[in-house]
C-alpha cells in the first residue's frame, strides 16, 4: 500500500546508591538536561529505557547481551537502583540503535497511547486516497494500520510498484481492483488480501462510490 491511552506512571523516586560511578551519573544528568526542551525529562531514565526496550520487543537479558553488559544491569537501571554512565547508556542505545538525543526527547506518556478516536487518526494519504493511520509516531514499531478511503477512479499508482515488507487488508465498502504480480482481482465487501510487498502491486477503486479498506503493513511505509 502507498507510500499514543494510558501514560506510563512516573517512576518511583529512589536514591541511587553512592557509587563508584557518581561522577558518571552526574555526566548522565548533564546529558539529560541538554535535551531539546533544556529541562529535566518528565519521565525518569528507567521508565524511558523500559519503554524503548519494550517497543523493540526485547527482554532485559537480550538487551544486556546486545550491549555487552551483565544481564542484571538493565533491570537495575529500569528500577533506578543504579545510574549508568554515559558510556554504558550509549552502548545500550547503540544496540537498538538510538541516539542520546532521541532517547531524552522521547515522551513515553504520549508514545504509549493505545486507543484512538476517529479524529485522532493521522492522515498520510493524498491524490484522491485518504489514508488514516492509527498512531502518530511509528518509530521502532513493526506494524502500520490504515483506514483507507478511495474516491471513484482513485488508484495508488499508474503502474504497479514494489517495496520491502508484507501487507494485508479487508475491503469494507465498494469495489477495489487489486493487482499483485500480474494477477488482478476485484474485491468487494468482506473480501481480503495478503501478499509480499516485494511483488509489484496496485490498488484502484473501480466502483461508482467510495471504497473503504482496513489494511496493515509491516514494516510501516
Amino acid at each position: 500500500m502507498p507510500t499514543k491511552t494510558k501514560p506510563l506512571p512516573a517512576p518511583r523516586k529512589t536514591t541511587p546508591r553512592a557509587p563508584a560511578g557518581a561522577a558518571a551519573g552526574g555526566a548522565l544528568a548533564a546529558a539529560a538536561s541538554a535535551s531539546p526542551a533544556d529541562t529535566e525529562p518528565s519521565f525518569g531514565l528507567g521508565a524511558r529505557l523500559r519503554y524503548v526496550r519494550e517497543v523493540h520487543g526485547l527482554s532485559q537479558r537480550e538487551l544486556a547481551r546486545r550491549a555487552g553488559l551483565n544481564h542484571g544491569t538493565i533491570g537495575c537501571i529500569e528500577k533506578e537502583t543504579i545510574s549508568p554512565s554515559v558510556g554504558s547508556l550509549r552502548k545500550i542505545l547503540d544496540s537498538l540503535p538510538m541516539t542520546l538525543s532521541e532517547f531524552f526527547s522521547l515522551d513515553p506518556g504520549s508514545e504509549t497511547q493505545m486507543f484512538f478516536q476517529h479524529h485522532e487518526l493521522m492522515e498520510v494519504g493524498g491524490g484522491g486516497i485518504s489514508l488514516r493511520q492509527v498512531g502518530t509516531n511509528l518509530k521502532g514499531r513493526p506494524l502500520q494500520v490504515l483506514l483507507e478511503r478511495y474516491a471513484p477512479g482513485a488508484e495508488t499508482a499508474a503502474q504497479p510498484y514494489s517495496h520491502q515488507g508484507d501487507e494485508g487488508g479487508v475491503v469494507i465498502q465498494g469495489q477495489v481492483e487489486v493487482t499483485v504480480g500480474g494477477n488482478t482481482r476485484v474485491l468487494g465487501p468482506g473480501d481480503g488480501y495478503l501478499f509480499s510487498s516485494r511483488l509489484p502491486h496496485r490498488f484502484r477503486n473501480v466502483g461508482d462510490g467510495e471504497a473503504v479498506v482496513v489494511s496493515a503493513n509491516t514494516p510501516p511505509l
